[in-house]
């Protein structure tokens, strides 16, 4: 089973949610910590966006190019590879929506 086939896109999810990280409530400590991290992130919100297409692009030729070979599909490569890409879609299009449903989820007191 090829590990590399899931890479790229489990890049580009993490890559599409640093955008958010500025959006999202942390604790006093967290806040503390991240806070150079956020106003970094949110300068190159677009450049992360970007990266995160073209690891979705490296993803799916990765795809393409295992169901060229005669070897069993994987199908979870396939199921890491959607699911980054609607990660990808979310925060790309609905970040503040997103960003208001995890810290609703993650961070409720």
């Amino acid at each position: 089973m090829k590990q590399t086939e899931k890479l790229a896109p489990v890049a580009a999810a993490v890559t599409a949610l640093t955008t958010m990280a500025c959006c999202l409530p942390m604790g006093l400590a967290a806040a503390a910590a991240t806070a150079g991290v956020s106003t970094i992130a949110t300068a190159y919100q677009p450049y992360f966006l970007a990266a995160s297409g073209v690891m979705l692009a490296v993803g799916l030729v990765q795809l393409r190019r295992s169901s060229r070979s005669c070897a069993r599909r994987n199908y979870s490569s396939l199921i890491v590879y959607c699911l980054a890409t609607v990660i990808v879609i979310l925060v790309a299009f609905f970040p503040q929506t997103l960003a208001g449903v995890m810290a609703g989820h993650f961070f409720a007191g």
